[in-house]
């Protein structure tokens, strides 16, 4: 009589990533595959959970493909579908809110502090993005936010778009900060311009300009500490 020998499933070789964490092994030892089959949590007649979660893993790029992928995307790829995806979609979003709420509520002392804050959001950037940091009376970050995209002198920055959100939020003071794509950190013109335009205003308002911080991949300029505000 002859015996049929069955197939090893992915995971039959090794113990299950929860199983392996419940048993004392710490989130962080954890590979991409693993976490990404923890959160799919289980795989389909074609495929265990594990041979899913690398296919997507290779099919999308790793897991800023993954990251970036549409709800509907992820749910075409092999053993998925929309409530795994949506399952993915919310892992990702998790792990977007607790990087900003770090960030918030940082205090920046500096403007070297300030470009360690946002060099993880302007690096690689090809366009222009003008940002504010609404501070409270410890300097620490209440809200970042983006009021302008593409260069001053194509896209003037009001000082209303300034002030706004820092009104709402109940700002004591506000931080404007720009990249330069250019990787040159010098002021131009129009970024003298404005950063006077806005300290004025701000003056009025009674919500401070601190500083205007320009921003590279590698270096930053105060306009504070060149004498400009």
């Amino acid at each position: 009589m002859q015996i049929k020998i069955k197939k090893a499933k992915y995971h039959d070789s090794f113990v299950m990533p929860v199983q392996r964490c419940i048993a004392g092994e710490d989130v962080k030892n954890l590979s991409d595959m693993d976490i990404l089959a923890v959160i799919i949590g289980n795989g389909n007649a074609g495929a265990d959970v594990f041979e899913v979660s690398s296919g997507i893993l290779k099919s999308l790029g790793g897991l800023t493909g993954i990251s970036r992928a549409g709800i509907r995307e992820l749910a075409r790829e092999r053993g998925i579908g929309l409530r795994k995806a949506i399952r993915i979609h919310c892992a990702c979003e998790l792990g977007k809110r607790a990087i900003l709420e770090s960030a918030s509520m940082t205090h920046v002392s500096s403007p070297e502090a300030v470009w360690k804050l946002l060099l993880p959001e302007v690096a690689g950037l090809l366009k222009e993005e003008f940002r504010v940091l609404i501070l409270n009376n410890k300097n620490r970050v209440l809200r970042k936010t983006v009021v302008s995209i593409g260069t001053i002198s194509e896209a003037i920055v009001h000082p209303r778009e300034v002030f706004r959100d820092a009104i709402r939020e109940g700002g004591s003071a506000v931080i404007i900060c720009h990249n330069h794509p250019s990787g040159v950190t010098a002021p131009s013109k129009e970024d003298i311009a404005a950063t006077a335009r806005i300290a004025e205003a701000g003056k009025i308002i009674g919500i401070p300009l601190l500083d205007h911080v320009i921003l590279t991949n590698t270096s930053f300029l105060s306009l504070k500490e060149e004498g400009y505000i």
